[in-house]
């Protein structure tokens, strides 16, 4: 028995009612940026009739068929709509402009116990930007991209913003999807960017990457959290986020809450007070599986944000499709996880909404082909690539805290000293050693035993051993290894993996209740995976009292080594094995290794790209991502998989890294430049090639020049362009079964 609902537009200006006949409630909401007093006025409301008739056959009415533009059915809930007039405010900078973004002074909120979602917004667009990308003077900030750059004045862009709910199926967990539609779009000559966010970020977490480029270009930019962003629930106060970032301890729509029933979040906060959960962590869904539907659904909404826009009037509140896939041109982009979802979204596009992808460093783990293996210069074969994300990051927690002082990279590692504690360093090589997992009569051979075992048996690039310590003092691994081996494994907050949890931390890092303002802005301020914005990781398992990971002393060592015992456990559940005695596990740890074996299969990717033109730009320092296990394996898979039909290119670029942020700090920007204005030219790369027909050039190595001093402004000599004929010896090809990347 088919359902054949019979669908009328009206536009109304009333609160919405329930009468007979009425399927569906929706509401598009606006707002005027310079009214504080009502920051979401309604302006319309779709009231969805339905006539509806029980039927064995379709029904004969001819109106049915014709494409008239419908909210999709994936969406919850209200269409928050905001216009920016590009003078007080606008899509791109929040009303900051290009200086703004650029000062050292955050902008604050009036009341920071009560901001405003103005305020809210504002913060997230300055923190999400910079965090992504190096706005100190010098670093090509304003020079080579910047909202400024082919920009009139600051850069402000006006436009309107739209913001939603989305699920997918079999899963209840809100996404957050936003389209950002420029006052420049012109529908008839229509494109679309799609920025997902990088990391775990929330909305804006690819405003200044894909989005600032996306608008310049005067293409809508269609963004998602993909199941990540701040998402933070307070479990001893209940308070979450609504979807502008206030918060709220009311049963109403928000970001995130746990799957905790009242007597249940009571009792977790009687045991262990003042906790967070956080939506990557402990959605119990593992989002990573569904980044590519996230991305493809976000772009069927922005087509029926278009059309709302753009769509031809009826006369009776309905629209007439405009704005078609078929005559847009739509590039999947976005850099690290959300170049990652990009990817993701590109393999399962059946639709053929996406025409072209281009990202930077992505977050890809191709499925292991072992056919095939990887060389770089005339150095030795690697068959073990394609290590999963979870694997070579609880490594480097593991390890790299020992390899810090290596005398390798101890005084010539950029910030080592600034963000490393020599004393707990050279704890975690006496853990390490005293478990037999180093060798060494000394702390230095210890040390750089460590160092090896991740170069030599994880497969770390040693370009990476410069910027590797300072990712660990700011728990790049330590964090990722947390969030997502919670996240693969669908473990809630109330689990508490490997005696890990979320939450503030005091002097001798003891946990105490965040403070108000800190909770208040932390929409604006977290990158949505702890440590961050106040909420840190707290080892419970600490000896004495539950300790802020770093702080901790392990249990089996009585040594302050960075809860070296919770690392371990970590690890050992990516590894399946006991990461000391080799040995299975058994009991529950067992059984969350293999869910989370469960869920990093998951979210292998396939490398069929379907023929689409793409193009991937990432660093060899990568000291996050590595790129023996993403850029170059996947490229190689998709050549096994595609074969002559790849259009993929592969961009490595040297002396470039995984976050451009930090080339603002002495000894990094002396060597390093920014991957970020390769990434533009990889979008700049496929859009010629989609709308101008030119060919993507060859893969190729690209060599850099660095500054070598900070006080000398970059320019572009040192920014070697990507070749369109490059020399046979700068070529990456795939050749022999292998893939093969010059020095």
């Amino acid at each position: 028995m088919k359902i054949n609902v019979l669908l009328y537009w009206h536009r109304i200006r009333m609160a919405p009612v329930m009468v007979p006949g009425f399927v569906r409630v929706r509401r598009v909401l606006m707002s005027n940026k310079n009214n504080r007093e009502q920051p979401m006025k309604t302006l319309f409301q779709y009231t969805l009739i339905g006539a509806v008739a029980l039927t064995g056959t379709a029904c004969n009415d001819s109106s049915s068929k014709k494409p008239f533009n419908q909210l999709p059915g994936f969406i919850q809930g209200e269409v928050h709509s905001t216009q920016y007039d590009g003078v007080t405010d606008d899509l791109l900078t929040g009303g900051l402009g290009a200086s703004g973004l650029a000062s050292a002074t955050a902008p604050a909120f009036d009341d920071p116990l009560n901001p405003t979602p103005e305020e809210l917004r504002t913060l997230a667009i300055y923190n999400n930007y910079r965090a992504l990308v190096d706005t100190v003077p010098g670093g090509g900030y304003g020079e080579f991209f910047g909202p400024q750059v082919d920009s009139s004045g600051e850069g402000l862009i006006a436009g309107n913003e739209y913001l939603a709910y989305m699920t997918v199926n079999g899963s209840d967990v809100p996404v957050t999807v936003m389209v950002q539609v420029p006052a420049s779009f012109d529908p008839e000559q229509a494109c679309m960017v799609k920025a997902p966010s990088s990391g775990s970020r929330g909305i804006y977490g690819a405003i200044g990457t894909a989005g600032e480029w996306g608008l310049k270009k005067g293409c809508a930019v269609v963004y998602t959290d993909k199941g990540t962003g701040t998402g933070s629930h307070n479990l001893a106060t209940n308070s979450a986020q609504r979807i502008d970032g206030t918060l709220t301890q009311a049963d109403e729509p928000v970001q995130f809450r746990a799957d905790l029933d009242a007597q249940a979040r009571a009792d977790f906060d009687a045991a262990w007070p003042d906790r967070f959960a956080y939506k990557h962590a402990h959605s119990k869904a593992n989002p990573e599986a569904d980044w590519g539907r996230h991305v493809l659904q976000s772009i069927e909404f922005g087509f029926y944000v278009l059309n709302e826009e753009f769509g031809q009037e009826t006369g009776n509140g309905r629209k007439v499709i405009k704005v078609k896939p078929k005559d847009t041109l739509v590039i999947a982009s976005s850099v690290s996880n959300g170049g990652g979802a990009s990817v993701r979204a590109a393999e399962l596009d059946d639709k053929g909404l996406i025409d072209g992808v281009a990202v930077s460093e992505p977050n890809v783990n191709p499925q292991v082909d072992t056919s095939f293996t990887i060389r770089q210069g005339s150095g030795p074969e690697l068959a073990e690539h394609s290590r999963s994300l979870l694997d070579y990051t609880t490594a480097l927690a593991v390890y790299q805290g020992c390899a810090n002082i290596a005398p390798e990279v101890r005084d010539v590692a950029p910030l080592n000293a600034t963000f490393n504690n020599f004393t707990i360093a050279e704890n975690i090589c006496n853990s390490l050693a005293n478990k037999g997992l180093v060798t060494g009569a000394t702390t230095d051979d210890r040390a750089s035993d460590a160092l090896r075992i991740l170069e030599e048996e994880v497969g770390i690039q040693p370009e990476q051993n410069l910027l590797a310590p300072v990712h660990f003092g700011l728990a790049v691994a330590q964090s990722i290894s947390t969030t997502y081996a919670n996240a693969y494994g669908q473990a809630g907050v109330e689990d508490r993996l490997c005696d890990i949890s979320l939450a503030a931390t005091g002097a001798g890092g003891a946990v105490t209740p965040i403070t108000a303002a800190q909770e208040a802005a932390l929409f604006s301020a977290s990158n949505g995976i702890p440590p961050s914005a106040g909420v840190n990781l707290v080892y419970d398992g600490a000896e004495g009292q539950p300790t802020n990971l770093g702080a901790s002393a392990s249990p089996s060592t009585s040594q302050q080594d960075y809860g070296l015992d919770a690392l371990l456990c970590l690890r050992s559940l990516a590894l399946g094995t006991d990461a000391v005695t080799g040995s299975p596990l058994s009991g529950d740890a067992a059984e969350w290794s293999e869910r989370i074996a469960d869920g990093v299969e998951q979210i292998r990717a396939s490398g069929n790209l379907r023929g689409k033109p793409a193009v991937f730009v990432t660093g060899r320092a990568d000291a996050i991502l590595p790129i023996n296990h993403t850029s170059r394996p996947y490229f190689g898979l998709n050549q096994r998989v595609e074969g002559s039909n790849s259009k993929l290119r592969y961009y490595e670029i040297l002396n470039a890294h995984h976050l451009d942020v930090l080339n603002g700090f002495p000894g990094i920007a002396d060597r390093y430049v920014p991957l970020h204005h390769y990434f533009f030219q990889a979008l700049d790369l496929v859009w010629a090639n989609l709308a101008d027909k030119q060919a993507l050039p060859p893969s190729q190595v690209v060599r850099t020049v660095p500054r070598g001093d900070m006080a000398t402004p970059l320019s572009e000599a040192n920014l070697t362009p990507i070749d369109p004929a490059p020399d046979a010896g700068d070529r990456i090809v795939f050749a022999d079964d292998q893939v093969q990347i010059p020095d």
